[in-house]
């Protein structure tokens, strides 16, 4: 089972000069987490941001003291390293030309829209030979770091899992590509991603269901066991549920992340990117991680003949 991510104390003394990173994006999540996350430091520094509405992209950069570029090549010659909050197929089209000038790469899940795409962006960031971290926002918090370590040491047999919110109906999360694609590529990365971790590497998955309502994904693991994940991001919640019950010859263990605080990720995520940048830790997760659930997506989501 792949070792869990090394701890990291965010809130030791940062002593070397931040990162200077570039925003890609400003919809609601990069307002909300990337932006604000990236300006607060000490290790990184919003130097810029961009987007293809002007407007929108002086909105998020005005209050963070940082630029706002007129295009994507100005926002390359003012950073070192680029943050990505747009849809999956701007992501996968922008983050290639930014490997390929040499800089930094801070990756949204998924990907790309199709596994195509993302193992073209997979393979330019490691043929630029440059950092390419992935935000999985739930991986950076303790609750899922100490679950992870909890479950290395587990045999498991099977295991139950949701991801299930109503932002879909209605409000900023609801966004084209999203109402578009469903569950299955927004909510499915966190899972499938703790499921192969957790019980062990997936050998395949299959799915029933409609993704923009609510789709089940069966997994099949390279040790014999066997887990499921509900999503949906289309019903209506008073809070979005997301758990996983592994079951075993040991017991019961039960991860929810409905009550942990996700302010306790930011710092983690900024430390461990910023380190990953100046050399001192190679990120984790990573593109190739990305890569692999786009490979998990696909099979219950298979390309066009």
């Amino acid at each position: 089972m792949t070792e869990p991510t090394a701890r990291t104390d965010a809130s030791a003394p940062w002593t070397g000069d931040p990162v200077r990173v570039g925003l890609v994006g400003a919809g609601p999540w990069a307002r909300a987490m990337h932006a604000r996350m990236l300006a607060a430091g000490p290790e990184t520094d919003l130097a810029a941001v961009w987007a293809r509405r002007p407007e929108a992209a002086a909105a998020v950069a005005a209050p963070h003291g940082a630029v706002t570029a007129a295009s994507f090549d100005e926002l390359l010659d003012r950073c070192e390293a680029v943050a990505f909050a747009v849809p999956p197929a701007v992501q996968a089209e922008l983050a290639v030309r930014a490997a390929r000038a040499g800089r930094a790469l801070l990756l949204e899940k998924p990907l790309g829209p199709d596994l195509a795409s993302a193992r073209a962006l997979a393979d330019a960031a490691e043929s630029a030979g440059t950092v390419a971290q992935l935000v999985l926002s739930k991986r950076y918090h303790p609750v899922t770091r100490e679950f992870l370590a909890r479950a290395r040491e587990s045999t498991v047999t099977g295991a139950r899992s949701c991801y299930l919110h109503g932002a879909f109906l209605g409000g900023e999360m609801a966004t084209g590509w999203r109402l578009e694609h469903g569950a299955l590529l927004d909510l499915g990365p966190h899972l499938l991603d703790l499921l192969d971790l957790a019980v062990g590497p997936i050998a395949s998955v299959r799915g029933t269901g409609d993704p923009r309502r609510w789709i089940e994904l069966t997994c099949e693991h390279e040790n014999g066991a066997v887990s499921q994940a509900s999503l949906s991001g289309a019903i209506r919640l008073a809070r979005a549920h997301t758990r996983v019950e592994l079951y075993g010859e040991e017991g019961e263990l039960v991860y929810d992340a409905e009550e942990f605080d996700h302010e306790e990720c930011w710092p983690v995520l900024r430390r461990e990117f910023a380190e990953a940048v100046r050399g001192r830790r190679a990120p984790d997760p990573d593109v190739r991680r990305g890569l692999r659930l786009q490979e998990l997506l696909a099979q219950v989501r298979p390309a066009p003949a």
